[in-house]
């Protein structure tokens, strides 16, 4: 049985890794979500000036050969605040969207799996949390918890946690009834080996794809909320945060504004394509 199973699970990655390579949107957001990834990273080496020294001398400079996207209000460069923010920003989705997967699934895994009492109190908690839009209960978290970008990242995960809680209790449901699980309880295994082992790495494709497409979410909210003053503080660089300075200049200085939107569009752009990717490619019906 383990010499079939071991035979299978690499004919369907390479499967799943072919049919992905074959979508060219697909690949074009890996690379995007890749790019954003190692500009967070090496930020502190691509960064032409310092992200939060301010320089009278050259305020709300235009793009030039030596402020390539442009100064802000305090004269500080405009694409070393953007390399710095990515890191904010990539921090703020993948932490958050952590959160929501270590909170959310295994609560998934328990309604799924026992059902009737424990599926109804699960069920319920998400219920109410589902009926207050994802944005709004972030904002009221985020105000609770205080501004600062660790709060916000709590407030972001706490909010998308029901997502992956129903995700999860819906695959469960499905898998507990196929006949490999019931062989499982037929030869005694306890629960907890049966979800570990049997439930929980046949629901992990659609968590993933949940889980990418999470993170373009959790990057807006993040900027949403650094745009509120409830995310990243100042001087603290973030695409949100400076979205909200940048407001005050559009007509004098648009640059201030044009450059970090196109990094939030580019970033959630990059993420969406992954996870559409990730889902045609993870799709059980074709593997």
């Amino acid at each position: 049985m383990a010499t079939i199973v071991e035979a299978v699970l690499p004919r369907k990655r390479n499967r799943a890794l072919g049919r992905f390579m074959r979508n060219r949107a697909a690949v074009a957001g890996a690379v995007i979500v890749l790019l954003v990834i190692l500009v967070a990273v090496f930020a502190p080496w691509l960064s032409p000036y310092d992200p939060v020294q301010a320089s009278f001398m050259t305020v709300r400079q235009a793009p030039s050969a030596s402020h390539w996207f442009g100064t802000d209000e305090l004269g500080r460069d405009v694409l070393t605040r953007l390399l710095w923010g990515a890191r904010a920003s990539l921090l703020a989705g993948v932490v958050s969207v952590g959160i929501a997967v270590v909170i959310g699934v295994p609560l998934g895994l328990l309604a799924g799996y026992f059902g009737r009492f424990v599926d109804g109190v699960i069920s319920r908690f998400t219920d109410a949390l589902l009926s207050i839009p994802f944005l709004i209960l972030a904002i009221a978290l985020a105000a609770f918890l205080g501004p600062s970008l660790t709060n916000a990242m709590i407030a972001i995960g706490v909010s998308a946690m029901p997502r992956f809680v129903r995700l999860t209790r819906g695959q469960a449901i499905s898998v507990k009834a196929e006949d490999y699980v019931e062989g499982a309880r037929a030869i005694g295994l306890g629960h907890f080996r049966i979800i570990v082992r049997y439930i929980l790495p046949n629901v992990l494709p659609p968590i993933i794809v949940q889980a990418s497409l999470t993170i373009a979410m959790a990057i807006i909210a993040e900027a949403s909320l650094s745009f509120l003053g409830l995310g990243q503080l100042p001087p603290a660089p973030s695409w949100g945060s400076m979205l909200n300075t940048a407001k005050d200049f559009v007509s004098q200085a648009p640059w201030m504004s044009i450059f970090p939107g196109i990094a939030i569009f580019l970033a959630v752009l990059g993420f969406n394509l992954l996870g559409d990717g990730l889902r045609d490619a993870l799709d059980p019906r074709e593997l």
